[in-house]
């Protein structure tokens, strides 16, 4: 019996994401996938339309969004800021990737915290009839940053380590699993969430001109260690860390960052060449979906693996 508390959401979504946004709507026959023309003037600015307008009155809509540049940015915004509008019951904006979190703070008088800038932008989304617009964002880069939003939004922060916890019981070493940080403040960040399993902790200390990774607690030794952290740009960090548990008898190492940022296509790095690489790098390395272009990229490319929020997106509509 279909629970009466549910609701029909509409979905739209930018182009980056329309391959998630099938995804999330395959999860549930209570989404329905809607569409945008994306076009552009003569000058580059964008001509948008959305089909349908009138059709989606008093129904409860939603926008899965991709950040992924910040020439892509803009035509969003212009969609997210038209879509509460429109006469909509609600209004809901997934953003699963807040690309400028890693720039939340300032360490000299003159730099620019852009993660504020984007809270404060998403923050003047109009309400809807329904009320401030929900955002759901997955592993901001620090969790203070849930304070810049604004009182005309309500943030709504998810997390893609579920999806992790289900693939590691998956494999068949499972019982041999140890979690390692990276630093300090990935062990702040996602600790309680992974605490029933073994942790190693590294952390980073200058040398000269150069920082370096080190072990700072914990026992690798003989086990399949999953580093996890929030993101991954270029990866040396991620390297670094490999090689110092390699070096303390960690069986194999592997990977999971929720956002696969990848600029310059750094993921190159870490693709396994030859047989013997699996031995001396990493054994899989998990993303989830929230960076639509790393995902293409790195499809069938051994260590790379996707885990898909599209069942927690669903779910997150329903709230």
């Amino acid at each position: 019996m279909e629970n009466p508390n549910k609701k029909q959401v509409l979905l739209f979504h930018c182009v980056e994401s329309e391959d998630l946004a099938r995804k999330v709507a395959a999860h549930s026959d209570l989404i329905q996938l809607q569409s945008i023309n994306w076009r552009s003037f003569d000058d580059g600015f964008p001509n948008l339309f959305i089909n349908n307008a009138q059709d989606i009155r008093g129904h409860h809509v939603a926008f899965l969004a991709s950040f992924s540049s910040p020439g892509v940015i803009f035509e969003q915004l212009s969609v997210i800021f038209a879509l509460p509008r429109l006469f909509v019951a609600s209004f809901t904006l997934v953003l699963p990737f807040f690309p400028t979190g890693s720039f939340e703070r300032m360490e000299e008088e003159g730099d620019v915290a852009t993660a504020f800038t984007m809270a404060r932008i998403l923050s003047n989304i109009p309400i809807s009839r329904g009320g401030p617009t929900s955002l759901v964002i997955y592993d901001i880069h620090a969790l203070q940053e849930r304070f810049y939003f604004g009182d005309q939004v309500l943030p709504c922060f998810e997390t893609g380590i579920p999806l992790l916890k289900q693939r590691l019981h998956q494999l068949p070493e499972s019982d041999n699993i140890v979690v390692a940080f990276p630093d300090d403040g990935a062990w702040k960040r996602f600790h309680k969430q992974l605490d029933h399993f073994p942790m190693v902790v590294c952390t980073k200390v200058r040398e000269g001109d150069k920082r370096i990774v080190r072990l700072k607690e914990g026992n690798p030794a003989g086990c399949h260690v999953v580093i996890v952290d929030d993101l991954v740009q270029s990866g040396g960090t991620l390297i670094e860390c490999q090689k110092v548990l390699a070096a303390h008898g960690a069986a194999k190492v592997s990977a999971y960052v929720t956002h696969g940022v990848f600029p310059k296509r750094s993921w190159e790095r870490f693709v396994h060449k030859s047989e013997a690489d699996s031995a001396q790098t990493f054994a899989y390395f998990w993303i989830t979906d929230s960076c639509p272009l790393t995902v293409k990229a790195i499809a069938n490319k051994v260590p790379f693996e996707v885990l898909s929020l599209a069942g927690s997106i669903a779910d997150a509509l329903q709230i």
